[in-house]
């Protein structure tokens, strides 16, 4: 049997929608990186629901500044700088392992890297 691309891209879409709906919820769930990639896969099999998500109320303009220039809100960039902060000291201070503590050292500075790199809305 054969199944479209489009259809896949739309399923994913719709699943990632879903999950980032469902992060709006549940705390330790992420909203941003499920919408992204819903957008991603909208775009390249449901143009209703690019459509849809781009002019979303509340998760639109983020989206359109992400899809149109890679851009990022400065209050998400000063969140997501902040909670890694916050969680790489709340380790430190329980006294986690030496290589985890070393090991997260160097990826949050890549995120944070990435994160600051991006131009702000």
């Amino acid at each position: 049997m054969f199944v479209s691309s489009r259809l896949i891209y739309k399923v994913v879409a719709l699943t990632a929608v879903g999950a980032g709906f469902a992060g709006v919820i549940l705390p330790l769930l992420p909203t941003t990186p499920f919408l992204l990639i819903a957008l991603w896969a909208a775009t390249k099999g449901s143009p209703e629901l690019k459509g849809w998500l781009m002019d979303h109320r509340h998760f639109g303009p983020a989206l359109k500044a992400w899809h149109e220039r890679k851009a990022i809100p400065v209050s998400a960039k000063y969140l997501a700088c902040s909670m890694m902060t916050i969680s790489w000291l709340a380790l430190w201070f329980m006294g986690a392992n030496t290589y985890l503590i070393v090991g997260l050292s160097v990826l949050f500075a890549c995120i944070v890297v990435f994160i600051l790199s991006r131009p702000s809305m």
